[in-house]
């Protein structure tokens, strides 16, 4: 099979990856309470911190970031470069949308993270860089998400790195629309805050 003919396996093969799970799976083994029935019904990591089990949550971050990077790795040991990047899309596909869950998943940013990992590590650390710095300032957790994802495909592609940025804008405004919610709480002045009492 040629580099051509393995990009739709390689959008499956990450589309499958990112579809896995990690914060129902780890909750359910943990014998926690259906984690969609809780806080936002989210199925990633912010969501399984408010079962207050921070161990749970930070495996589930983990996971979430490692499904990205291992689909990524795969798809481009296997069919090169162009196959890496289009299962990352296909990555965030399945977190987003996972078929097992009626399409209801997660809303990206550690998946966002880990493909960042996969294709351009040194993103990777930029992004973690300005969502710390933001949420430091700012301590709102979507905020620093929303920001250091706007600014991820400018930094990758006054670097060089096109092809990887119009990947990452194409992330990006799935994750904004991720955080629709997130947005109309910050203009309606309640969303909450890190670290704040519920």
């Amino acid at each position: 099979m040629g580099p051509e003919a393995f990009l739709p396996v390689a959008l499956i093969i990450g589309y499958l990856f990112g579809s896995i799970p990690f914060g129902l799976i780890l909750t359910k083994l943990a014998g926690t309470q259906d984690l969609r029935s809780i806080g936002s019904g989210n199925i990633g990591a912010t969501n399984v911190l408010r079962t207050g089990r921070k161990g749970l949550a930070a495996g589930t971050l983990l996971g979430d970031a490692l499904k990205g990077t291992a689909a990524v790795i795969i798809s481009g040991y296997l069919g090169g470069p162009n196959a890496a990047m289009i299962a990352g899309l296909g990555a965030f596909l399945g977190h987003l949308f996972p078929v097992w869950l009626k399409f209801r998943g997660g809303k990206g940013v550690a998946v966002y993270i880990g493909i960042l990992i996969g294709l351009f590590w040194p993103g990777a650390i930029f992004f973690c860089l300005v969502w710390l710095a933001t949420a430091f300032a700012f301590r709102y957790s979507s905020v620093a998400a929303l920001v250091a994802s706007v600014l991820t495909p400018i930094v990758l592609w006054a670097f060089g790195h096109t092809a990887l940025a119009a990947l990452f804008a194409l992330l990006t405004l799935l994750l904004i629309y991720m955080h629709r919610e997130n947005i109309r709480r910050l203009q309606a002045g309640t969303e909450g805050k890190i670290g704040a009492k519920k």
